[in-house]
């Protein structure tokens, strides 16, 4: 009589196994951003999150946890209950950078996260001051040169996106600014609109405005091809600088051991997301890169942060050295 028991028990637990799953999510999703509302991490997951949302039936409700470079967000969604309830929209900095940065950061970027896919990619610009008199990249590196340590760069903190994107600029060109940083993308943009520093270098969310309006010069942006966002800004590569070819990624993850059926639901939302129009407009309307098919899945996104924190760690510990 037990056996028959332990075996109806077993047959029970089997079937409602395969009818939990299909039953998620039943509840909201909270998608953690390690950043500040409004900035280009914050305005990317809202407009996939809101599209997704729709498929999966349920909300997903954007928290904001900023600092030390979007590192506190992620480790706290990191620990989080590994059920699909709690996601997060990391990035380049926080999945690539990191590693380097953070000498005693508690997540490894490689090994404890369920990826769920790359949501969109924004381009980075070498921007500047519009009293600047240099008239293209390649006068604007002379100056640089020419000015060494006087010259300003601004950046949103140590970890974003601004800052390590500057690091491996000013590594190319070979140039050691003084490093002005800020709480924020966008104290760091006042001031230099206001003329207090500079030059920065940051992601087109950013400043496609500012460029656009005249308030500071765009000098290159570092893609492949000009963005469809900004056509009259040249590329780095048609300027002499190939090296300087950057996108700061978005992508969404879930905690490690997160259930793979869960994470093929979550993926499968934000296929849809980045295949309808009106979010695909919205994100290239900001200058945004969307994946194809075959780069936003889990798999491509496991193999893009090896390959980052690959292609950082080097470039960032080699400017921290030089900078001691």
């Amino acid at each position: 009589m037990k056996r028959l028991i332990l075996a109806a028990g077993l047959a029970i637990g089997l079937m409602q196994a395969p009818a939990q799953a299909q039953t998620y999510p039943n509840k909201p999703i909270t998608m953690i951003v390690p950043f500040a509302a409004g900035g280009p991490t914050d305005i990317i997951a809202r407009i996939v999150g809101e599209h997704m949302s729709r498929t999966l039936g349920q909300q997903i409700v954007i928290e904001n946890v900023a600092g030390a470079g979007g590192t506190t967000g992620i480790t706290r969604a990191s620990q989080a209950t590994a059920d699909g309830y709690t996601i997060m929209m990391g990035h380049m900095g926080t999945h690539g950078a990191a590693p380097a940065l953070y000498p005693n950061l508690k997540y490894d970027p490689t090994k404890d996260f369920a990826p769920v896919g790359l949501a969109a990619g924004t381009p980075i610009l070498i921007v500047a001051k519009k009293t600047l008199p240099a008239k293209d990249l390649k006068e604007f590196n002379t100056w640089l040169k020419a000015t060494g340590d006087k010259a300003n760069q601004a950046h949103a903190g140590v970890g974003a996106v601004s800052h390590m994107t500057g690091i491996f600029y000013n590594s190319l060109v070979g140039v050691k600014p003084t490093f002005v940083p800020y709480t924020g993308t966008g104290p760091a943009l006042n001031d230099l609109v206001s003329g207090q520093v500079d030059y920065m270098a940051d992601q087109i969310v950013n400043v496609v405005e500012q460029i656009k309006g005249g308030a500071i010069k765009a000098y290159a942006i570092a893609t492949p091809e000009r963005s469809p966002a900004l056509p009259d800004v040249p590329t780095a590569k048609e300027q002499g600088m190939p090296e300087f070819e950057v996108s700061a990624w978005n992508a969404i993850f879930a905690p490690k051991n997160t259930p793979a059926d869960v994470v093929t639901k979550l993926a499968g939302a934000l296929d849809k997301a980045l295949d309808d129009e009106a979010t695909r407009k919205r994100l290239l309307d900001l200058g945004g890169i969307i994946p194809d098919k075959a780069g936003r899945t889990p798999d491509a996104l496991q193999k893009l942060v090896v390959a980052e924190v690959a292609r950082w760690t080097p470039v960032l510990k080699a400017a921290m050295a030089t900078a001691k």
